[in-house]
């Protein structure tokens, strides 16, 4: 882990503390359980290793764990999306997130913090009493479209690249909204949340992108899962550059 460094901005702070337990919903005929459905808590809320209290996941192959105990989503994003969905209301926690974020804005470099493109896998933040540290992207399934109400919701959300982030907690403690967000340490390898999002599904690896994964892959934070899924892209990277172009 590397220094602190400069700060991402100077006023980030957690808006809103979003909980929520599984519920059964009808979804195109059949019964779905899941646990999307937050909604903002008064007051302050226990931060534990696997989850806020009063939060569950109804999906634990998929969803919760150490490295997913928490995500998070900045407010910015709520913006766009009122414009892409005009007319919806857009409620505190909406998007299944236990953290809404206000991004803060630096005073020197005009740039937003708490966005994808400024997020690394590895930094380490306080909120409250706790402290968490960023460990992957959020891949949205189908029960975000559930949410919604719309099947396109999770191709939207993915394309628009406002996916947020999950945290891992390295300290537990106690958050509430309003609680200031400070930067704790930032991660030397330095890869944006939006540059693992891309290596994700884009088509082929190209220098760029060889380098980018064998940065992630350096990162202790990133789960193994998504390593093994990197270094597997890797390998066939690697074929392909073997294969004589015969066009």
């Amino acid at each position: 882990m590397g220094d602190v460094g400069p700060s991402l901005a100077s006023d980030m702070k957690l808006v809103s503390v979003n909980t929520g337990l599984p519920r059964e919903v009808s979804w195109h005929g059949r019964i779905v359980t899941t646990a999307i459905y937050k909604g903002p808590v008064d007051g302050r809320v226990a931060l534990r290793k696997l989850n806020l209290d009063g939060d569950r996941q109804a999906d634990l192959i998929v969803h919760g764990g150490e490295h997913k105990a928490v995500y998070c989503y900045p407010l910015a994003h709520y913006g766009y999306w009122k414009k892409e969905l005009p007319g919806r209301e857009l409620p505190m926690g909406m998007f299944g997130e236990n953290f809404t974020m206000d991004a803060g804005k630096d005073a020197l470099l005009g740039v937003q913090g708490l966005l994808e493109d400024s997020v690394h896998l590895g930094d380490r933040f306080s909120v409250g009493t706790a402290e968490v540290v960023v460990t992957q992207p959020r891949l949205p399934c189908y029960k975000l479209g559930v949410r919604f109400g719309s099947d396109d919701m999770v191709k939207r959300f993915l394309a628009s690249g406002r996916t947020g982030f999950y945290v891992a907690v390295v300290r537990e403690g106690e958050v509430g909204a309003d609680d200031e967000i400070k930067v704790v340490a930032r991660e030397p390898s330095a890869v944006p949340v939006s540059e693992i999002t891309r290596l994700y599904v884009v088509k082929r690896y190209g220098e760029a992108e060889i380098g980018a994964v064998r940065r992630a892959l350096g990162v202790k934070e990133l789960p193994q899962s998504w390593k093994e899924y990197f270094r597997k892209r890797l390998r066939y990277a690697s074929v392909l550059e073997e294969i004589p172009d015969t066009r």
